[in-house]
């Protein structure tokens, strides 16, 4: 699976870049097509390193691995390059390296590495703090670098953490923050906070059991509701005073798609009429109109998913959305199969990492979700994160490599 995307995303960003007049070249290390095939083969040195390295190693040295990972988010801050408005970049001659992508790798062993420790409790709140801490320290120095999308993809380790013992209610406030977060965005908070009181109105009278409908359960049913009412409120005041003025209109574009059609809402509107041109069976590969005339920008990389649509169609879009969810379908699989609690967390980490930029990369090429430019596992151009993804997902498979000879979940 892992061959199919990246063999699928290296012709997509061929045909990203594809200029019919100078004929562009695969191999020619000038456009960015070159580079990916360049980034893959490099990617398949790291394969054959991390496949050398003893399985014992990721483990061992997760602690270190994150502290390199936290100096780098620390010195991208000091001698970072300005790009797009996010100081979040290294250069490293004619390439630049971004720290963020392979944050994600770090925090995914160290946390692993913490959850599964002997006199560790997940259920115990000291420890979910040190947990925490652990995930909010990478994502502080990415905010801080002023790269949103990486930031928010460090919720995807929600995932580990519930299955290897946090308590429900944290995922649940989490979904149900979400849900409240982009309801107020589409109605008033007035109707949302009516539709509140209705809805506990009716769980108390016809979903808790009669004998459990007390003073002390209405108290705290009303606590509940009534912070949730609070939230809605606070959701204009946090679009307008904490999101930055590009994230605000980003905002504006989800609700109202016709509100920024030159500007803003621009990327997303070309993107949708790409995809819909598509159809079916698509255009052909390299024969995409919008994709050859650059309607969309950034469409070998953010946006390569359009790229997709409109040359394989709404045949060749299924299938890369099977293939990827196929690939973290197994990863899911084999991680349950760990007889080493380290490599189960681990996989868990990875599943959720890829399963969050698929979900939202996806979700704001087709118009259902902020842009908030993170790439398309092993899809979208970039070194960096071909490397990142490379990386992660081969760790898993070499501590994988190991089940047959480990006897129990130590």
């Amino acid at each position: 699976m892992y061959a199919s995307c990246v063999i699928m995303g290296l012709f997509n960003v061929y045909a990203a870049v594809y200029d019919p007049e100078d004929q562009t070249k695969l191999f020619d290390l000038a456009n960015n097509a070159g580079r990916q095939l360049m980034f893959i083969g490099t990617g398949v040195l790291l394969i054959i390193s991390i496949l050398v390295i003893d399985h014992k190693f990721w483990e061992a040295f997760a602690p270190i691995i994150y502290g390199a990972c936290i100096f780098l988010l620390l010195l991208v801050l000091v001698i970072g390059s300005n790009v797009n408005g996010s100081r979040s970049w290294i250069k490293l001659g004619a390439f630049s390296l971004q720290p963020a992508e392979f944050a994600k790798i770090g925090t995914a062993l160290m946390l692993a590495k913490y959850a599964v420790q002997p006199n560790i409790n997940l259920t115990k709140f000291k420890d979910q703090l040190w947990a925490a801490g652990l995930i909010l320290l990478p994502m502080v120095l990415i905010l801080a670098s002023k790269e949103t999308g990486c930031a928010l993809v460090f919720a995807a380790f929600m995932v580990m953490l519930y299955r290897e013992g946090i308590q429900g209610i944290y995922p649940a406030i989490l979904l149900i923050a979400i849900v409240l977060f982009i309801l107020s965005l589409f109605f008033s908070a007035v109707y949302v906070s009516i539709g509140l009181v209705a809805l506990g109105i009716l769980v108390f009278k016809f979903v808790i059991p009669r004998y459990e409908r007390t003073r002390k359960t209405a108290t705290n049913m009303s606590i509940i509701f009534g912070l949730m009412i609070v939230f809605v409120t606070s959701v204009d005041l946090i679009v307008k005073y904490v999101l930055q003025p590009h994230q605000r209109k980003r905002v504006e574009v989800l609700v109202n798609p016709k509100a920024d059609p030159m500007g803003i809402g621009w990327n997303v509107t070309q993107s949708k009429i790409a995809i819909g041109s598509g159809r079916l069976w698509g255009k052909g590969f390299l024969d995409g109109t919008q994709t050859k005339f650059n309607f969309v920008p950034a469409q070998d990389t953010d946006f390569i998913f359009c790229t997709i649509g409109e040359e394989h169609g709404f045949v060749g879009s299924a299938a890369v959305v099977l293939i990827l969810l196929g690939l973290m379908c197994r990863i899911v699989f084999l991680a349950e199969r760990q007889r080493n609690r380290f490599a189960r967390a681990y996989g868990y980490c990875v599943a959720g990492i890829l399963f969050f930029h698929f979900m939202v990369n996806i979700g704001m090429t087709i118009g259902m979700m902020v842009v908030i430019g993170i790439p398309l596992p092993f899809f979208s151009y970039g070194g960096s994160s071909m490397w990142a993804f490379t990386i992660l997902l081969f760790i898993f498979l070499k501590l994988d490599a190991q089940r047959p000879f480990t006897l129990s979940r130590a």
